[in-house]
């Protein structure tokens, strides 16, 4: 399909730079088939869907992983993409032509790391040196990778280290938050489990090619970077038994859904799974692991709303997204949600 297709006139203004305080009194857009839109809110939730419907969240934690060095009087900004090993990583780098395989970058604190091979995507890979675990040298010299509509507008602060993780956030190794989740908070997910509404956690570690826009004509010239994930054999058995019941599995973020998809078969059984994933979801994709999505508002011919235009039609997340913009909801990471129900 044209990429083209996907795109529309998004005011700047639009894109939250805070999230909402508490995270829940964020809004919440219902689409519910081809019924009418409901401006409401993510405290809403627990009353929008069935006892034994399935949320699914991603429980990745966000790493520290953009950095500022040099190499000698070059300036090198690095955002690390995705784990290769106990020391290296890819990474996208800014004034890469700056850089040749052998070169050491000297970070912040006393980290270094030395250039050891260039991707055809543009990427290094980086092998950090020293004896101490990279999460360690990490916390020491990096930032939290904030979305580049954002960072753009304002410089990373303290308060992103704790605005810029969910509330399941236990594994290390994204570079970027899996965003949906951000709006639930304890006191919501008491409510949703007294109205009966289960979760699951599965682990995909967002990689910084999700910021990535989008630089081809056609759909299918576009090529996804690969993102590690994995669900446990436990938590595919629950799921598939909770859609043999009938009822819903509901991804809680594209990250989830993502997942879920790359592990489904042909019959709409969820595998275990550990390994990567670079699929790329566009309409006239066939779903067959989940039956809904709560998500956030996309950014134009962003791959994630190729994704939902996916699930509930272009034309209809056409229509979404211009009742958004009238309406005032906040985009992008720190915005607003919606709840995607596909009829």
């Amino acid at each position: 399909m044209r990429v083209d297709l996907f795109d529309f006139e998004l005011p700047p203004e639009r894109i939250a730079l805070r999230p909402a305080r508490p995270r829940d009194a964020a809004r919440l857009l219902l689409v519910a088939g081809s019924g009418p839109f409901q401006d409401l809110s993510v405290r809403d939730l627990p009353g929008l869907l069935r006892a034994g419907d399935v949320l699914v969240f991603n429980d990745t934690r966000v790493i520290p992983a953009q950095l500022e060095g040099r190499r000698g009087e070059a300036k090198i900004g690095a955002t690390l993409h995705k784990r290769i090993d106990l020391r290296r990583w890819q990474a996208f780098i800014r004034n890469a032509k700056r850089l040749w395989l052998g070169d050491t970058v000297d970070f912040a604190a006393g980290v270094q790391a030395l250039v050891e091979a260039r991707a055809d995507d543009g990427s290094v890979t980086l092998a950090f040196l020293g004896d101490e675990p990279v999460e360690v040298l990490l916390e020491r010299a990096g930032q939290m990778p904030l979305p580049p509509y954002i960072a753009g507008k304002r410089a990373t602060d303290a308060q992103d280290h704790s605005d810029y993780q969910t509330m399941f956030a236990v594994k290390d190794g994204a570079v970027a938050a899996p965003t949906a989740a951000l709006h639930f908070t304890p006191e919501l997910l008491a409510a949703l489990e007294a109205a009966g509404i289960c979760h699951e956690t599965l682990t995909l570690h967002v990689g910084a090619g999700t910021f990535l826009p989008v630089k081809v004509d056609d759909t299918q010239a576009h090529r996804m970077h690969a993102e590690w994930g994995t669900i446990s054999a436990d938590v595919a058995a629950r799921l598939n038994a909770s859609r043999k019941n009938g009822n819903r599995v509901i991804a809680v973020g594209t990250t989830s859904l993502r997942l879920l998809e790359s592990a489904a078969l042909d019959d709409g059984t969820i595998s275990e799974f550990s390994g990567d994933t670079a699929i790329f979801i566009t309409p006239g994709y066939r779903f067959r692991a989940v039956d809904g999505l709560m998500t956030n508002f996309h950014l134009p011919k962003s791959t994630l709303f190729m994704l939902v235009s996916a699930l509930m039609g272009l034309e209809r997340m056409q229509a979404v997204y211009a009742h958004a913009i009238a309406e005032e909801y906040r985009f992008y990471s720190y915005g607003d949600a919606s709840l995607l129900l596909p009829g």
